[in-house]
Parts: structure tokens; sequence; C-alpha cells
């Protein structure tokens, strides 16, 4: 049987890539990670199990489109950022589920950093990017021994590039 795309001018290989940057970004969208209703369920409730949802699959036409639109409108938003998108989907693909798991947890450390601990991040990873196992160690135990003056001089003495928007994924 041929493989042959659903849509004209993708190729499958091509389908598959625009799929899996569909999957990351929608798993990593803020959007459907908190609930739409900030209520506490009722007490009863909470103690029974959660009903498993639906695979894709079995989602209704108009479920698919409310989880693909976020993403098509920040792909239609942002075509400078498409092949960034693509690459960091293709990336989580390859990931083991441990990796994905320590990936998700590094992302929510992130989105509770101050600002001025993610200009400390930035700065302290793009200066860990060239060194070995032992001395990133060592850079990390001084960095975690200074004072915030201490850090905040240090980081001016050792700025991120610029156009860095968060820690590099290993």
């Amino acid at each position: 049987m041929r493989n042959v795309s659903p849509l004209p001018g993708l190729t499958c290989p091509r389908l598959t890539r625009v799929a899996a940057v569909l999957a990351l970004l929608v798993a990593a969208s803020p959007v459907f990670a908190a609930p739409l209703v900030a209520t506490d369920p009722p007490k009863d409730v909470a103690a029974a199990p959660a009903k498993p949802l639906p695979a894709w699959e079995q989602l209704t036409p108009a479920q698919r489109e409310q989880l693909i639109a976020p993403v098509r409108e920040r792909w239609n938003g942002q075509p400078e950022e498409r092949q960034r998108m693509l690459d960091r989907a293709e990336r989580w693909q390859q990931m083991t589920p441990d990796q994905r798991k320590q990936a998700r947890h590094g992302m929510k450390r992130w989105e509770h950093m101050s600002p001025e601990q993610r200009e400390q991040m930035r700065a302290l990873y793009a200066k860990m990017r060239g060194m070995d196992e032992t001395q990133r160690a060592a850079l990390k135990a001084q960095f975690r021994a200074m004072t915030p003056e201490q850090r905040r001089a240090w980081v001016q003495a050792n700025p991120a590039p610029p156009g860095e928007d968060g820690p590099p994924s290993r």
C-alpha cells in the first residue's frame, strides 16, 4: 500500500514532523496545563479516581480542533519560529520518558523563576556550555555559595549571549 499524505504538498515524513510539533506544543502549552475553570471540586468527587481521558482517535472533531487551534495560531502567527518549533518537536520525540519528565520539571522551574533568576540561569548555562562535568559541578557549587549581590556582579561580568530565552536542552 502506498503512503499517501492526506494533505497535498506534504510528504508523510513532513506530515509526521508537523504532527510531532503539534503534539509537543499542545503538551507544553500552559493553556492545556491549567483547568479552564478554577473551582474546587466537591470533596466526594476529589476522592473518586479520575476518569481516563480518551485517546486522540476517540476525540470528536470539535475536541481535536479545540486542541489544535492554539498551535495553528502560533504556527501561523510566528512564521520565523516554525523551524525552531519543528526542531523542538523532533527532539521531544527522541527523548526517553524519563528525559521528558525531567524536561517538564525544568520547564515548570523556569516558569516559576523571577526575571532576575532567569537572567542568572541564562548566564550560568551559557558559561557552563563548554565545560566538562567536573567543571560544571564546581561552578554550580560556587554559584550556590554566592550572596545575591555576588550573583548580580557575576552575571554582569559573565552575561548570556543575546537571544537566549532559557536553559539549553542537553
